[in-house]
């Protein structure tokens, strides 16, 4: 992959999540690296999730300790800087405050397996409970990035989400489905006594229904589905 195809692919999935609920003001962003690179590329601020371009993800270096005061960024793009020190595996980052997963960060409620979406979540999501505080500081970031741990997907109490992927399809791929799966799980409730799937089962469908060659197809129909959005806007919004 080219650090083009990477910016490219950074801007869909910022497109991508904005349309799956993940907008909020100019707020929330999602990075890249090629595996192993010291250099990410991630969202500028200033610009709302569904407007950005590939020339709007900008490089950031993990061995510049000063970096991170230029106001190109966001202030709390220090979350991605540690979650990719501590996760040599993690090759994609994001950040956003999606209304399902911050109102159950918001209480003392969990992730059921009500569905095949709950089921990428069988490692459990990390909790950072540190208070509702911007995370700015690496000290915070560093404790954010012990609560996600080993899992793909952390909920920082009363304020968001943080997610990790091995690429920027999957981390793509983790957002829009915790998001699914916490708003399922609050619709089933509505409904009736919840029947969730059993530990069990649910580790046996996980490897069913998440597999790379899988992953192939999704992101190329999401890619289609930015394509329209551009379109219907006009180009750049």
């Amino acid at each position: 992959m080219t650090i083009d195809q990477l910016r490219a692919d950074v801007a869909t999935a910022c497109r991508l999540i904005a349309l799956e609920g993940f907008t909020d003001l100019t707020l929330g962003h999602a990075s890249a690296r090629l595996p192993g690179a010291r250099t990410i590329w991630i969202k500028r601020k200033g610009l709302a999730l569904d407007e950005v371009e590939p020339e709007d993800v900008i490089a950031l270096d993990l061995d510049d300790p000063d970096a991170l005061a230029d106001r190109a960024y966001h202030l709390e793009s220090v979350m991605h800087t540690e979650v990719y020190r501590a996760r040599p595996d993690v090759n994609a980052v994001i950040h956003g405050h999606p209304l399902y997963a911050t109102a159950l960060g918001a209480t003392d409620g969990t992730l059921r397996y009500m569905t095949h979406d709950a089921v990428l979540f069988t490692d459990g999501l990390g909790i950072y409970d540190d208070g509702p505080a911007l995370v700015t500081e690496v000290s915070q970031a560093t404790r954010v990035a012990e609560a996600l741990g080993f899992r793909r997907a952390a909920l920082l109490r009363n304020h968001g989400v943080v997610v990790a992927g091995e690429d920027i399809r999957w981390a793509t791929l983790t957002a829009i489905t915790l998001e699914r799966a916490i708003r399922f799980q609050v619709t089933a409730a509505a409904l009736g006594e919840p029947l969730p799937i059993s530990q069990a089962d649910a580790q046996i469908l996980r490897p069913m229904k998440y597999q790379e060659f899988l992953l192939d197809d999704y992101w190329a129909s999401w890619e289609r589905r930015v394509l329209r959005q551009r379109a219907s806007q006009g180009g750049r919004v």
